[in-house]
Order: C-alpha cells, then sequence, then structure tokens
C-alpha cells in the first residue's frame, strides 16, 4: 500500500481560536533553509518578527531568522546555552542574551522580536515576548543605539534557519512565522489567551505587513518550492534549500502545530532528549531519528500512552549493528526505563519487568532494516494490549495485559542491544503514514488524548482549584487583604521568603487563626505573638499582626509566597471510618481536609472523603506538641512514614513507640499502624488528641504522585506528569535530605532553583545544587546535589498544575 496521508477519527479535544494546520521542518542534518533577497529596502529601524517554534536538537548554536553578513549582520537564534539571542554583529549594536533557557521539546513556543530604534528608551528599542509575555531578565543587555538601521529589511540576503547558508542551521519545527516591515508590535497581535484553557494559543494577524513584509503558513505543498510561498499578499516569497516532500523520513511538511485543530492537526509526539536512561545515543530530524553506537534503550515519546484510546505509530530500523533489536513499548522514568514489552528483530516478543510475567517466546515474523513496524496500542480494552504489524501484515496480538503489569505507564520506545551503530526512525502521524492504521486507531498528538476534567474549560482551570500567590509585605498591622487566589481557599501554606521565619499552616476545616507550623512539633497555636491568616477570602485571605510588632506574614519589605488549595469549606460530618470525622472533601480536585480526635485504638479508621484511594496524606497532633508530622505517600516502602518537620530518610516509626500512617488502600478510609516498641500509635492516633490530615489523591492532568530514582548528574531524570507544573515538592526517601519546594510563580522560567524547605524556617536558597526545569509535560531535574539527584537515591514528589499537557506551551 502506498503513502496515506488519511483524516482518522478521533477522541474529542478542545480547540479554539484560530487553528493552524502546517508546520515546517527544518532538518539540521540537511542543513535546510529558506532565502530570500529583497528588491527594495524597507524600513530598517521598525520591524516585527512573530513565529511559533518546536524545538528538535537542544545545546547547539541554531539561527531563526536574520540578514546581512560580517559587521553588517543582524540576527537572532538560540545559542548552545540555551539562551535566546538578539544580536548585531556591530559591536556597538544589539546583544540581548536571555536568562530564560529554552529547553522543553515536547511542546510549542511562541517567539515575538520586535524592533523600534527611534524610541527614545532603549530598553523600547528592542522587546522580546514568548508566549505573549515580555521578556525582563536577561543575562545580558546591550541595546540598539537611538535610529541605529541594521540589514533586516535591506536589500542584502536573509536566511530563516541559517545565518549564512551552511552553518548554526535550525532543528525542529516552525509555524505560523509573519513579519511585519515598518511596524513595532505586540504579541498580542499575533496571539490571546484561550477562554477556555487559559493558554497562548495563535491569532490570525490581521495588520498590514508593509514592503519587506511576510506571511509563512507553509500551506502550499504542490512543490518543496511553494512551501515558501508568501500568504501576505505582497508576493515575498522564500526559497526553499534541502526540503523535502519526497514520501519517507525526508518528507518535512509536518501537521504537528501548536492548536488543536483536528484528529490530523495538533502537537505530536516525538523523541524525547531529555529522557535518557543512557546518554550515549543521539536525536535528529525533529526529533525522529534515534542513533546509538552501543547496547543501549532509547527512543521514549514525549506522550505517555492514555489509559483509554487506541494509537498508532510506525518506526522503521534504517541501520542495525546486528544482534536482535527491539521495538515496542517501555517505561519512561530514569527508575522504570527497562521495563517494557517488545518485538525483536528475531521474531519473538519479550517483556521486562512490569508486576508480573518476565521472559521471551516465538511470536511473529523476523523483521530487518528498512521493513516498517507498525504498532496498534489498544488502550479501550480492560487491560491494554499491543499488535505489532510487519510492513502492514498484523503479527497478531503480542501482549494484553500492559495496563496491568505496567501501572505506572509506558512510552513508545526501542532498543539497540549490540556494539555498533542502529538508527531507528519514528513517525508518530506528523507526516503521512506508510500503511493505513487499522480502523479506529488515531495518531499519538495531544488532539486525540483524553480531554482532562481539570484545565479544559474557562470554568475548571488547574488555578480554580491550586494556586499560588507572592507579595511583598507593606507593615499593615490591622488586616491586609492577599488577593489574586482566584477562589476562597480552604488550605494555605504561607511561607516567608526573605527571612527565617516558620511556615504557617492555616484550613478552613479548623478555623481561620489556628496555626500549624510544618518545621516544628508545636501543638496548634490560636495566641498570636506574630503575624497570622485572620480570614479566608473571596479570592485570598486576610493578614493580621500578632501582639509583638514582627509581622510575619506582612513585614515591611519582606517577600513571601503562599500555596492555596480549594477542598469544600468548613466540612462536615463523616462517618465513613471507626472514628467520625470532619471533612472538607474536592473529589474533583483529589484533596480533602479532615479532623478527628484519636481514640488510642491501633485498628481504628477515618474517612478521608476522596473516593479513591489516596495518593498522600500528611497528618499532626493539634492539641498536644512534641509529635512529629506523619506524611504517607503511594510510593514508599510499606509501613513505612517520612516526617514533614524533619529530613530523616523514610522509617517505620519517628522515635520508638511512635505508630504510623497505615499504608494506603481504601478510596473511604485511612487508618494507622503500629511501629517501634511496644508499639502503639501515640503520634496519629492517641486517644483524646485531636488531629488533622490533609489528603491527596492523584487526578490526570492536574496532579501527580510518584518517585524517581537519581543518576548524580546535572543532566538528571526526566519525570512526566502529563502537565506543566505549577508547583512540586520532592523528598529523598532513602537518606536524611531536606524537603524541597519550588513553584512556577517564584520560577518564572527555566531554570528553577528558587527553593523553600518544609522541614526548615530557612530563607529561600537559590543555587546550582538544587535545580530543576519545569517543562510542558513534567519536570527535569538539573544539578547533580544529593538534595534532589543522589546517584542511585529514590526520591518521592507531588506536582500540581498550571495546564494540562493537552493545551500547555513549552517553557
Amino acid at each position: 500500500m502506498g503513502i496515506v496521508n488519511n483524516a482518522l477519527s478521533g477522541a474529542s479535544g478542545q480547540s479554539s481560536g484560530y487553528n493552524l494546520t502546517n508546520s515546517l521542518r527544518f532538518r539540521r542534518s540537511a542543513t535546510a533553509y529558506l532565502n530570500r533577497t529583497p528588491g527594495v529596502a524597507g524600513n530598517r529601524r521598525t520591524y516585527t518578527w512573530s513565529g511559533w517554534l518546536k524545538l528538535g536538537t537542544l545545546g547547539v548554536a541554531q539561527e531563526i531568522f536574520g540578514a546581512g553578513s560580517g559587521a553588517n549582520q543582524d540576527l537572532f537564534n538560540f545559542n548552545a546555552d540555551y539562551q535566546f539571542v538578539v544580536f548585531s554583529a556591530n559591536a556597538s549594536q544589539t546583544l540581548l542574551r536571555t536568562a530564560q533557557l529554552f529547553r522543553d521539546p515536547s511542546a510549542w513556543y511562541h517567539i515575538v522580536v520586535a524592533v523600534d530604534t527611534t524610541q527614545a528608551t532603549a530598553s523600547n528599542r528592542t522587546k522580546i515576548y514568548v508566549n505573549g509575555v515580555q521578556v525582563t531578565a536577561f543575562e545580558y543587555t546591550q541595546y540598539p543605539s537611538p535610529n541605529y538601521q541594521g540589514s533586516i529589511s535591506d536589500t542584502g540576503i536573509h536566511y530563516i534557519s541559517t545565518y549564512d547558508g551552511s552553518n548554526w542551521a535550525f532543528d525542529g519545527y516552525m509555524a505560523e512565522v509573519n513579519f511585519i516591515d515598518g511596524q513595532q508590535l505586540t504579541s498580542s497581535s499575533f496571539g490571546q489567551t484561550s477562554a477556555s484553557t487559559g493558554v497562548w494559543i495563535p491569532k490570525k494577524y490581521t495588520g498590514t505587513y508593509g514592503t519587506n513584509g511576510f506571511y509563512l503558513p507553509f500551506t502550499n505543498t504542490a512543490s518543496t518550492s511553494t512551501l515558501g510561498n508568501d500568504f501576505s499578499g505582497n508576493g515575498n516569497n522564500w526559497t526553499t534549500n534541502n526540503i523535502s516532500l519526497t514520501a519517507g523520513s525526508t518528507y518535512d511538511s509536518m501537521t504537528d502545530v501548536p492548536t488543536l485543530t483536528s484528529a490530523t492537526a495538533a502537537n505530536y509526539c516525538v523523541l524525547n532528549p531529555l529522557n535518557k536512561i543512557y546518554s550515549t545515543f543521539t536525536l535528529s530530524n525533529g526529533n525522529l531519528n534515534w542513533t546509538s553506537d552501543t547496547v543501549n534503550m532509547g527512543g521514549f515519546g514525549t506522550i505517555q500512552l492514555p489509559t483509554s484510546g487506541k494509537y498508532y505509530w510506525e518506526i522503521v530500523m534504517t541501520v542495525s549493528a546486528g544482534g536482535s533489536p527491539q521495538i515496542g513499548v517501555g517505561g519512561g522514568t530514569a527508575s522504570l526505563g527497562d521495563l517494557g514489552a517488545y518485538y525483536r528483530t528475531n521474531g519473538n516478543k519479550e517483556q521486562y519487568g512490569g508486576v508480573s510475567g518476565n521472559g521471551s517466546s516465538a511470536y511473529g515474523a523476523t523483521w530487518t532494516t528498512n521493513d516498517v513496524i507498525g504498532i496498534a496500542y489498544d488502550a479501550d480494552t480492560s487491560s491494554g494490549q499491543i499488535t505489532f504489524y510487519k510492513n502492514n501484515s498484523s503479527q497478531g496480538v503480542a501482549f494484553s495485559s500492559l495496563k496491568t503489569n505496567f501501572p505506572n505507564g509506558l512510552f513508545p520506545v526501542f532498543q539497540n542491544n549490540a556494539s555498533g551503530t542502529t538508527t531507528f526512525q519514528a513517525n508518530f502521524g506528523q507526516r503521512p503514514f506508510t500503511y493505513t492504521p487499522p480502523s479506529g486507531f488515531v495518531r499519538l498528538n495531544t488532539f486525540n488524548l483524553t480531554t482532562p476534567t481539570i484545565g479544559a474549560t474557562a470554568a475548571t482551570q488547574a488555578n480554580d482549584y491550586f494556586n499560588v500567590v507572592t507579595w511583598t509585605g507593606n507593615g499593615t498591622s490591622s488586616g491586609r487583604s492577599i488577593t489574586g487566589v482566584g477562589f476562597q481557599p480552604d488550605f494555605v501554606w504561607g511561607k516567608a521568603r526573605s527571612v527565617a521565619y516558620g511556615h504557617g499552616l492555616y484550613d478552613a476545616v479548623r478555623g481561620s487563626g489556628k496555626l500549624l507550623v510544618s518545621n516544628n512539633t508545636n501543638s496548634e497555636a490560636t495566641n498570636f505573638l506574630y503575624g497570622y491568616l485572620s480570614s479566608f477570602d473571596s479570592d485570598g485571605f486576610t493578614t493580621t499582626a500578632g501582639s509583638s510588632s514582627n509581622e510575619n506574614w506582612n513585614q515591611t519589605n519582606d517577600t513571601y509566597v503562599a500555596w492555596n488549595w480549594k477542598a469544600n469549606g468548613a466540612g462536615v460530618t463523616n462517618t465513613a471510618g471507626s472514628i467520625t470525622s470532619t471533612v472538607s472533601a474536592n473529589t474533583t480536585a483529589g484533596f480533602s481536609i479532615v479532623t478527628w480526635t484519636g481514640n488510642g485504638v491501633t485498628a481504628a479508621t477515618v474517612g478521608h472523603g476522596l473516593g479513591v484511594v489516596p495518593a498522600m496524606i500528611i497528618c499532626k497532633e493539634r492539641s498536644v506538641g512534641g509529635e512529629y508530622w506523619h506524611v504517607k505517600h503511594q510510593s514508599t516502602a510499606s509501613n513505612t512514614n517520612l516526617f514533614l518537620n524533619v529530613t530523616n530518610a523514610s522509617t517505620s516509626a519517628a522515635s520508638v513507640g511512635d505508630g504510623i500512617l497505615a499504608d494506603l488502600s481504601s478510596s473511604t478510609t485511612f487508618g494507622f499502624a503500629t511501629a517501634g516498641s511496644p508499639g502503639n500509635v501515640v503520634a496519629v492516633n492517641e486517644n483524646g488528641v485531636t488531629n488533622v490530615a490533609y489528603c491527596f489523591a492523584q487526578v490526570a492532568g492536574y496532579s501527580a504522585f510518584g518517585s524517581y530514582t537519581g543518576n548524580g548528574s546535572t543532566d538528571g531524570p526526566f519525570v512526566f506528569i502529563g502537565f506543566r507544573p505549577r508547583y512540586v515538592l520532592i523528598k529523598r526517601t532513602d537518606s536524611a535530605e531536606d524537603w524541597i519546594v519550588m513553584d512556577s510563580a517564584r520560577n518564572t522560567y527555566n531554570v528553577a532553583n528558587s527553593s523553600l524547605f518544609p522541614n526548615g524556617s530557612f530563607s529561600e536558597t537559590t543555587d546550582s545544587n538544587r535545580q530543576e526545569d519545569f517543562l510542558s509535560n513534567g519536570f527535569k531535574i538539573r544539578s547533580s546535589g544529593v538534595w534532589l539527584n543522589a546517584s542511585g537515591g529514590t526520591f518521592i514528589y507531588m506536582a500540581f498544575a498550571e495546564s494540562p499537557f493537552k493545551y500547555a506551551n513549552a517553557r
């Protein structure tokens, strides 16, 4: 069967605004680029460039757009340090280098460069916007001199993707490229915030273009030359170089776009350069080609296979080192990298790890280089099954219990198992498939992902259930309203950033003005020497001074942060357990607040109100002091707890004789377990003592609770969580290290390195030992420090979303 580009019907997706259909892939390996030489000069002082970009190769200098040569060259690019740079070769002119690092290859960036050298204020002469937000943090700034005239829009040759037709070629995808000659515009001329998802999306530019202005939607696929056609009406067409429309892996007209247009046009899965179980492989051609010269597992996709739906993709091995390479699905974190289910070139099927069933057995035909292996993953079956196709011939169902055997999730993957070079080429549907997928199977892109319960509509955004606010104190003692939360919070966890004051935890079930502190074992406080939260308000909360002039929630010029969760008000009586409790539960967001009075019974249970098994519980005695904060996480070992107020590793008790929270197993209740000697339930259910617990359940696209294993490298583990994070809490469980909290309100761009510590009153720390990137689909550790990435260390995390990956932009 020949090449097909069929329109597959798929799961519903949310699309709003102006939808795109095409992008152009630039293959650095082929030095792909566009060029144009204007016939007349335009406005060399004032212009705007706008484009959507999805990154392929990372960590090398890559040109985006520029003109001129030698000392007359003006351009902008990504440098080898992942920064975006606007540059003039004339040393007295422009050099802007962002503090922000661009290394998210799983989604799209919108970048605008707007220049007007006639502006009186230097910082207004060149502006950069990323995803609708003007960049204000730069590692280096040198703005152009007044009325500087550069080479852009002059009569010299202009390039997209290289600076001279041979060097610094871009690797990745571009879509919706506009150049406006004679106007300095903002990003709002080309994009807007989606009313339904709250994410920055494309908007059709409707203004004028000027003499040398152009619009490149890359939609005319009649020939490679027409791919560079200008749709502005100016006829300023571009010449394509080393761009291909030949069927197969070099086909460069893609339906990978930054909008949820259709089942065939959306943000596509590619291979993830950040997800490295081993480092000895390279990705190329927009992260669709994988090459390794040693025994190596790799080729993890950027999209985790969903738990429902039917998905199809194709893999071709073009070079083989011998042995028996394999294709299939595998775990996508450092701790799961050797787990999966595969079809080998010798015709066998093989499963590693999982809950059960290791081993190899006969399966289908042998296969070799240039055979097209189709993979059909059916998540709609009760346990998840996979079928492999060799050149459109089904080999039958290979595995039928994948969701059961691999509950932590699977990704597309392949492996070289011999020394020597092996190369695979992946196609998830962004270019035409070689063969028609089986009936009902769709491409692996964001349109075809399940619509999340949180984040898909204006009424159910992630920031309607969890949000972060920051403020600077002004010393007001009579009561200061802190707003911007977006809802009335039921649980507020606040911390001074610039000074070493303790963490303050308040909730609506216990009532405002009742303080617990995560970094000590004190009982609940109600008589305040220092400032406190005095009320929960419709858009935040009010902070009021205590009897001391030292106001640690609003001290003049001190900076603060508060993490806010929405439950369900003051709570209701819950009799699900053997102890009657008061529960405020938000089952949509997987969060509840529980209070109860202990009865000293080891086998006692308390209702949590979530309706599903919790993923994590944080518990504290209120009416007596001296007892630890107990934490039970689904990824810690059976019958062990962590303790929020100390750095201790996971253990069976805080001290001899203390009880612990029991393993998480019930959709209605949680309970307690004896530990130590003689063994009792002190600290979690002591007779007559009041307690509070904060209970969390995982909600796809909104919250995630899991674990990873450190590798001791600055190129640390990638953790897929299915959303762009707003908040991440991490704790090493096999050693005594700090709890660490980062959020996108304090870390507005990558790399994120501003940390706070729930176990200590320390002020905010920014250092290279605690660094991570927040990404469109998860986070990646970027430091080798023992706090986040000790080699072989085990770490648990709790994360909450800014936006589900289905809708998220690159960060």
